[in-house]
């Protein structure tokens, strides 16, 4: 619903009152929006749905039907429920519309995909596509959202039709970002004779937990044990200084990641320090035992 509500809105705040479309049935609603001077744009996008959706239950089961009904008909209904917000347009100039007409429309998209649910139109022709043929869903809706393009160009200008290009663009970069999370950090992979003191120096200036993977080179056959570390950016700096004071001759290679989940990054857990200080004790107690005996 959130995402349904931030996506319908950008259309009406940044879309719509400066000519510009939208990817996908939306567009063509919004194509003959324009043509016809005010008819609804949701109540179009609902019934442009209704025979995709029968289509849906038909070949791709009950299971996806349901799925994207919930968000077919909630997008619809934002769409016209914040169809008032063109009084208030912000930003009259055409650019900066395209820009943030996308940047808020590929958020309420990414919102949605993330958690699973669709907006119905392009998607649903795209899932039957994938299923009979072996194209890309991406690919297909980028061919649909082409053609809009082209249509907009035609009946509009070579203008608007470049800046319905740029919002196109914004909204499927965030959709992205937002389906793969902004919990960005650096994966380090490092190959070293050293790893036990590097491990050891990160784990207790860093605070961050190390994987220790079996590795063997391909030419010298050596065994190696390559170590693994999820670090954040601004540790990536200290991870190099570690490794090279240990050993200026370690080969490492700094990686994105997406999005990181787990004991120490988004889920709570014990403390490192805690486990250092109970690891310290035991090995102490160990010592004592040793001593005694």
């Amino acid at each position: 619903m959130l995402g349904c509500l931030i996506s319908s809105s950008s259309i009406n705040l940044f879309l719509l009152p400066n000519h510009l479309l939208s990817g996908g049935l939306t567009g063509i609603g919004m194509i003959v929006y324009f043509l016809t001077g005010g008819l609804p744009v949701g109540a179009q996008v609902l019934v442009y749905n209704v025979p995709l959706l029968i289509a849906a239950l038909r070949v791709l089961g009950r299971d996806y039907f349901i799925g994207v009904l919930f968000g077919t008909v909630m997008f619809s209904v934002c769409l016209d429920a914040t169809h008032f917000l063109n009084a208030y347009a912000p930003v009259p100039d055409p650019m900066l519309a395209a820009i943030f007409g996308g940047v808020f429309n590929g958020i309420g998209y990414g919102i949605i995909f993330r958690n699973g649910g669709s907006s119905g139109g392009l998607d649903i022709v795209a899932a039957i596509v994938k299923k009979y043929y072996s194209f890309n869903m991406g690919g297909v809706i980028f061919v649909f959202n082409c053609v809009i393009m082209a249509i907009s160009a035609f009946m509009f200008g070579v203008m608007p039709a470049m800046y319905t290009l740029i919002s196109m663009f914004m909204s499927a970069t965030l959709t992205d970002k937002v389906i793969a999370g902004f919990n960005h950090r650096k994966v380090v992979i490092l190959i070293s004779d050293k790893t036990e003191k590097i491990a050891e120096a990160i784990i207790r200036g860093l605070g961050r937990g190390v994987t220790f993977l079996e590795g063997e080179g391909a030419f010298t056959h050596q065994e190696k044990r390559v170590l693994f570390v999820v670090v954040t950016l601004t540790q990536v700096a200290s991870v190099k200084r570690v490794a090279d004071h240990y050993d200026p001759q370690s080969f490492m290679i700094v990686m994105d990641a997406n999005e990181v989940m787990g004991r120490g990054f988004t889920m709570p857990g014990v403390k490192l320090e805690k486990m250092l200080r109970e690891r310290e004790q035991k090995e102490k107690a160990g010592r004592a035992e040793l001593g005694e005996g």
